[in-house]
C-alpha cells in the first residue's frame, strides 16, 4: 500500500482517473452524496461538490468538456435522477440532465466524436444516449427486465466502412453498447438503430461490471457478477469462452489489462485480465489457463474492492513497463477513501 487518499465520510462508489493540463487526477463519488477531485502527485483534496440530494453512483471526467472547451469537468450520477456535470476549475455545477424516473448508476463517455455522446443505465430499467453539447436525450434502450448495474461503449468495430469519426455521427459506424443488469444477463445494442441484437446468459447472478476488449480482444466483453465468476465472452458467436470462479464474493470491477508498447507487454495484453471483488482480492487471470496466476490483497481494515484504474505513472522515464493500479476500496466500517497502488516491476511476476 503506498498511499490513502482521505475525504469522504462514506462508502467509495467509483474512482476515474484523467490527466489534465499535465496533471494528473482523480475523481470519485461517494454514498456520502458528494464527487471529490483529487491530485495524484500531491495527494491533495481539491474539491468535494455538493449538490447531489443522495449517493453518488459514478463520477468520471469528461473528455468532451477538456478537449473541446479546455474545462476541467466532472460528470456524476445519482440516485437523485439527475446527472449534473462540475467544473473543477471554477467550482460550479453549470450542466444537468433530466430523463430517467429512477435513480441513475453507470455513465459511459463515447470513444467517438470528441466524447460527445454519454450513456447512462438507471434503475427504472433503461439505457439513455445523451448529445452532451445539446444536453438532449437522443435515444432510449429498452429491454432489461430490472436494474441497469454497468454499461460500456464501443471502440470503432473493424466491419465498419466509415472510419471519419466525425463530430455528430452517433451512428452507421458499427458503434455498440454493452450492458450488464440484475436480470442476470449482458445485452449489445445498436447504437444507430436503438435495436437489441444480442443476449448472453450464463451468470446466475446480478452483473455488476462489462467492458469491450481491444486490440487482440476486441471481438470480446468481460463481464463480473455477484454469482462470484469473470466471464469473458465472444462477441462473433455470441457464446461465453472462459468463466473464472475462484473469488470467493461479489465481482464488482473487471479490467483488461492495458500493458503494451513492447514485445512482452503485447503478449500480456492479449491474455491477462483482472477483477476486483467484495472478498478484498483484486485477481489476475490468464486467459490460455482459465485460472488466477497473481494476487493483490486489501488492506485489513477493507471490506472490498469497487473499481479499479490503471495509471500510467508520471516519473519523468519513457519506461511502460512501471504502472500503478488505482483501486477505490468498497468499506462499509471505515470512512475514507483508500486507494491502493503497486508498482508492477518485474514483468517476470506475470
Amino acid at each position: 500500500l503506498i498511499e490513502t487518499f482521505t475525504g469522504h465520510t462514506n462508502v467509495v462508489r467509483s474512482i476515474d482517473y484523467a490527466s489534465l493540463n499535465g496533471e494528473q487526477y482523480l475523481c470519485s463519488g461517494s454514498k456520502d452524496k458528494t464527487v471529490c477531485v483529487w491530485n495524484v502527485k500531491t495527494r491533495q483534496l481539491l474539491k468535494c461538490f455538493q449538490g447531489h440530494s443522495t449517493r453518488v453512483y459514478c463520477a468520471k471526467f469528461s473528455p468532451y468538456h477538456y478537449y473541446n472547451h479546455h474545462r476541467s469537468v466532472i460528470c456524476s450520477s445519482s440516485g437523485d435522477k439527475i446527472i449534473r456535470f462540475w467544473d473543477f476549475d471554477i467550482d460550479k455545477e453549470f450542466q444537468t440532465l433530466n430523463g430517467h424516473n429512477k435513480g441513475i448508476i453507470p455513465l459511459q463517455f463515447s470513444r467517438f466524436s470528441g466524447g460527445r455522446y454519454l450513456c447512462s443505465g438507471s434503475f427504472d430499467k433503461k439505457i439513455r444516449l445523451w448529445d452532451v453539447e445539446t444536453s438532449k436525450s437522443l435515444h432510449v434502450f429498452k429491454g432489461h427486465e430490472n436494474t441497469v448495474w454497468c454499461l460500456d461503449i464501443s471502440s470503432l468495430q473493424s466491419n465498419s466502412n466509415d472510419k471519419s469519426n466525425n463530430v455528430g455521427v452517433i451512428g452507421g459506424n458499427g458503434y455498440t453498447i454493452c450492458s450488464g443488469s440484475n436480470d442476470k444477463t449482458i445485452r449489445i445494442w445498436d447504437i444507430e438503430t436503438t435495436k437489441q441484437f444480442n443476449v448472453f446468459k450464463g451468470h446466475t447472478d446480478y452483473v455488476m461490471s462489462v467492458k469491450y476488449g481491444s486490440n487482440e480482444l476486441l471481438n470480446t466483453i468481460l463481464s463480473g457478477s455477484h454469482d462470484k465468476s469473470v466471464r469473458l465472452w465472444d462477441i462473433r458467436t455470441s457464446k461465453q469462452t472462459h468463466v473464472f470462479k475462484e473469488h470467493t464474493n461479489a465481482v464488482y470491477c473487471v479490467e483488461y489489462l492495458p500493458f503494451r508498447n513492447n514485445n512482452i507487454n503485447n503478449i500480456l495484453n492479449s491474455n491477462v485480465i483482472c477483477s476486483g471483488s467484495e472478498d478484498n482480492t483484486i485477481r489476475f487471470w490468464d486467459i490460455r489457463i482459465t485460472r488466477k496466476f497473481y494476487e493483490v490483497k486489501g488492506d485489513e481494515e477493507d471490506r472490498g474492492i469497487r473499481c479499479i484504474e490503471f495509471v500510467a505513472l508520471k516519473n519523468g522515464e519513457r519506461n511502460f513497463n512501471h504502472f500503478s493500479k488505482i483501486l477505490s476500496f468498497f468499506n462499509q466500517n471505515e470512512t475514507k477513501v483508500n486507494i491502493l497502488c503497486e508498482i508492477k516491476k518485474e514483468c517476470s511476476k506475470f
